[in-house]
């Protein structure tokens, strides 16, 4: 980890379950960069209103971040979670990054499995525009649920080869196998897991994934970005309660 005094004034826009917000969140956190939250509500929809609509995040998403640029004497705002970790881990290298280049291209892949391939299918307005788009012919959370077992089932399959040599656990098992350190994959799926539980989805099939999650727990980097340690959390709010609500019941006569 590298401090660089060309940035500072770091605010980090996000919502505390958003799994998008929580990948940032551990990278700010490993790279021990000082920020301040500012939340967005995203199932009150205050991702789309006001000021954050019109010049934040035009996609009325979160998380955006934004830090002042003393060599360019300007305020810069960037959006899109992974986009965001790549430019920490240029502006603020050695942490959450491997050095060997097999290990690069396979962190990228689990990342963007993630990223590209679970979370938009699983996020609150498409979950919701599935239930309403069909007249609830659909449920939304149960298709949700579905496309996030169809990417675990994947990450499983490709992290379990790392662990084909049958090493015991310990706190060092991360996604690029054992005895080794936490890297942008870990932080996208720890998130992921917290996510596939709040849809019902029995991730303890995912022997491997529980390992590794069990490891990442345990390390100071998430423990600090954990949502119930975000100064918005709601502390035993249900788990569904941000995901999507079941299909309206019928009426009858």
């Amino acid at each position: 980890m590298s401090s660089n005094p060309r940035f500072k004034d770091f605010k980090l826009y996000g919502y505390w379950r958003s799994s998008s917000s929580w990948r940032v969140r551990t990278k700010l956190t490993a790279s021990n960069i000082t920020y301040k939250t500012i939340s967005k509500h995203l199932v009150k929809g205050e991702q789309k209103e006001g000021e954050y609509a019109a010049n934040v995040n035009g996609m009325k998403q979160v998380p955006s971040l934004q830090f002042f640029d003393t060599k360019k004497n300007s305020t810069v705002t960037l959006t899109q979670s992974l986009a965001i970790i790549k430019f920490l881990a240029s502006a603020y290298p050695g942490t959450l990054e491997p050095s060997d280049p097999v290990d690069v291209g396979f962190v990228e892949m689990i990342s963007e499995i993630i990223n590209s391939g679970i979370q938009p299918l699983q996020n609150f307005s498409t979950c919701k525009e599935i239930t309403q788009g069909s007249n609830d012919a659909m449920n939304g959370r149960e298709w949700g649920a579905g496309k996030i077992k169809v990417g675990l089932d994947e990450i499983e399959r490709l992290v379990a080869a790392r662990y084909e040599g049958g090493e015991a656990a310990s706190n060092s098992d991360f996604c690029t196998g054992p005895g080794t350190s936490p890297t942008v994959a870990d932080a996208c799926l720890v998130p992921q897991l917290y996510n596939a539980r709040r849809f019902n989805v029995n991730v303890e099939d995912y022997t491997t994934l529980m390992r590794v999650e069990k490891a990442c727990k345990e390390h100071e980097w998430f423990k600090a970005s954990h949502p119930d340690m975000q100064p918005d959390a709601v502390v035993g709010a249900p788990a569904a309660a941000a995901a999507e609500p079941t299909a309206k019941k019928q009426k009858t006569n």
